[in-house]
């Protein structure tokens, strides 16, 4: 999976936005939306958030985790937790990316929360580093992925891909010239 099929799935995600325009219900297969009237807030998939926000027929309200103060406390605890600390959704960087591109106007000190979830996006990037590298040097059959998402996963997945199956070359090159040894003796 690349990252624009996590971005793709991403899109799946509720925001709520508050439309100016009226509609009726619309029917989808992924389920009902609306019915939009004028100033009420409703609940929407985020590629019709941004389609709507494009067209201008909409304002985007962020998610209530998309605060400053909220975003500056999760930094912290992620940065002194040595393991992952649970993210606010599966899909925070994506949806951020996203959001301040389209509807950035609609989100308050958006280059602030920017600079916030490049941080803590950073954070973890460099503990799953430090995660591979040990796992790596201790030489470890598999590892626990706690709270991590699927961008995260999808990063550094083929590095990781990559440094077990030279791992596991390496150590059957290793075995099998010992085993080899040991039947000659007898």
């Amino acid at each position: 999976m690349d990252a624009a099929e996590v971005e793709f799935l991403a899109e799946k995600e509720l925001v709520t936005i508050i439309p100016n325009f009226s509609l009726d219900k619309i029917y989808l297969i992924g389920g009902d939306l609306g019915p939009f009237n004028p100033g009420l807030p409703v609940d929407v998939p985020l590629w019709l958030a941004v389609n709507l926000k494009q067209r201008q027929k909409c304002r985007v309200l962020p998610p209530a985790w998309m605060d400053v103060e909220k975003l500056e406390q999760l930094r912290d605890h992620e940065r002194k937790e040595e393991t992952f600390t649970p993210v606010p959704s599966p899909y925070y960087m994506e949806l951020t990316k996203l959001l301040l591109n389209h509807a950035s106007d609609n989100i308050p000190k958006a280059d602030a929360i920017r600079t916030l979830i490049k941080d803590l996006w950073d954070t973890r990037m460099a503990k799953l580093r430090v995660s591979a590298d040990s796992f790596v040097q201790q030489q470890e059959a598999h590892a626990k992925l706690d709270n991590l998402t699927l961008m995260e996963i999808n990063t550094s997945g083929a590095f990781l891909t990559q440094a077990l199956n030279h791992m596991y070359k390496l150590r059957t090159n290793l075995l099998q010239p010992a085993e080899s040894a040991q039947s000659q003796d007898f």
